[in-house]
């Protein structure tokens, strides 16, 4: 059964609708990462980074970790995910729009060798349209309740459904 989700709150809504926040939050899913890392990875400033992270934070998806220091003995602040985007049922044009730009932008950075794709068409009768869509989420469901093998490659997916005309 999919985990029951709830409707994200229009702050929450907001915080989602960057494909920058979206990345950070996949980021910090399995790892915990300082704002400087984060800046780093995402090859951005670290004020607009921080920004960023901040916003995630005040809207409960990233949490902040203990500080620990650096390599030049400097106080850091790790964030990770709480998980809480997986909880939201978050249908808005703005969020589709920044999971869409995620994803361009998580492409580019891999290079588009590194992708595996596929396009295919099924014809499902309307009626069975929620039973289709729901037994996916079981699927994805099913890896996400997993425990973390920090050892284990990171695996996206970016999953599309449309009209085909």
């Amino acid at each position: 059964m999919p985990t029951p989700r709830r409707a994200a709150t229009e702050a929450e809504i907001a915080a989602m609708a960057s494909g920058i926040r979206l990345r950070i939050i996949r980021l910090t899913y399995s790892e915990a990462l300082t704002n400087k890392e984060l800046a780093e990875r995402l090859d951005r400033d670290p004020a607009t980074t921080l920004h960023h992270v901040r916003k995630l934070v005040d809207t409960g998806f990233l949490e902040a970790l203990p500080p620990r220091r650096g390599t030049r003995g400097a106080k850091e602040i790790p964030y990770r995910s709480t998980g809480l985007s997986w909880h939201l049922d978050s249908h808005d044009r703005g969020i589709d729009q920044a999971i869409f730009e995620a994803y361009l932008a998580e492409i580019a950075d891999v290079g588009f060798d590194e992708v595996q794709q596929t396009r295919m068409v099924v014809q499902v009768p309307d009626e069975q349209i929620a039973e289709f869509e729901t037994r996916l989420m079981e699927l994805v469901d099913d890896f996400i309740s997993r425990p973390v093998d920090p050892d284990a490659k990171r695996t996206a997916i970016y999953l599309s459904k449309y009209p085909s005309r």
